[in-house]
């Protein structure tokens, strides 16, 4: 799997809006959370995982994330340089983030909400769980 984003789309008629995301290939998934920022300063970053893969979707307002390829979960390289994705809730798009990559996100919006998939129970999750500072990758906010 390689960092992609999956495009969604939207259908509406006289009883309503219907977003839907066929493209998105959920047997992976085991469980999912969202994440409900508390204002739009704060970066929330970088959590890596060597086997856990991730899907982003922006469900309300807007989200900066930014990535990295990890080269090394005990000592990375400082020299590494974050590709940046804009979610916003409009544009129905799924970041898809293969492991191996570290992740640091912040809001747009003060109302935004993420929601998170993956294919790790949270125990799995946790014994595979690598954080690092703000300084360590090169980022755009």
């Amino acid at each position: 799997m390689k960092t992609t984003l999956i495009q969604g789309s939207s259908f509406s008629d006289n009883r309503g809006k219907l977003l839907f995301f066929n493209a998105f290939d959920m047997k992976e998934i085991v469980r999912f959370y969202q994440i409900q920022p508390n204002d739009s300063e704060f970066i929330r970053g970088w959590q890596a995982h060597k086997d856990e893969k991730k899907w982003f979707y922006c469900s309300r307002g807007g989200f900066t994330v930014n990535l990295v390829k990890v080269d090394n979960f005990e000592k990375p390289s400082t020299n590494l340089t974050s590709e940046t994705f804009f979610l916003e809730s409009n544009e129905l798009q799924i970041l898809a983030i293969p492991k191996g990559y570290a992740t640091a996100f912040k809001a747009i919006d003060s109302d935004s909400e993420l929601i998170v998939y993956s294919n790790f129970t949270l125990e799995q999750s946790k014994n595979d769980d690598f954080r690092f500072s703000l300084d360590t990758f090169k980022s755009k906010w």
